[in-house]
């Protein structure tokens, strides 16, 4: 068995949301989860198969964020893999409706930080052991550390 990470290529503005399904019309309703619960989002949409002609296939409203989907699967070059890129939008405005998509077996990440996917490959082909998204901790949150969490959350208008 080998194992490579891979560093997937996150656009300026962008977050990804990967994560594992299995079956061809994942496709159609990973679009149309993204398309009603946020119609103002910007996004791409690809999804490996991992049987017949193992093509990827594609959705989206946005051609340059479909095409990043689409280089970042090949480079991960697993099956079963779908792979979101959202502008305008984030993971928390979707995460719950993806995860109970019928198809969907389980969620890598929803991040906008630099994300390495883990893959290990065998005579059969890849498949994707987990992710590393983002950095190390550096501490533990202190008195105004917890005061700027608060604030920021309510600037942006997640919290009262």
């Amino acid at each position: 068995m080998e194992l490579k990470t891979v560093k997937i290529d996150i656009p300026e503005g962008c977050n990804i949301i990967l994560g594992q399904t299995h079956f061809i019309k994942t496709i159609e309703d990973l679009y149309e989860i993204i398309a009603t619960t946020v119609p103002q989002a910007k996004y791409g949409v690809a999804f490996t198969e991992a049987s017949g002609p193992c093509l990827i296939r594609t959705e989206g409203n946005d051609t340059e964020l479909v095409d990043i989907c689409v280089r970042n699967l090949q480079e991960i070059g697993a099956g079963h893999v779908f792979c979101i890129f959202l502008k305008n939008a984030f993971p928390i405005n979707i995460l719950n409706q993806i995860k109970n998509c019928a198809e969907v077996c389980r969620i890598f990440c929803a991040t906008a930080n630099p994300v390495e996917v883990v893959v290990a490959t065998t005579s059969q082909g890849s498949g994707v052991l987990g992710v590393i998204d983002g950095f190390a901790p550096k501490g533990v949150e202190m008195p105004e550390d917890k005061a700027h969490r608060k604030e920021f959350l309510r600037k942006i208008g997640y919290k009262l």
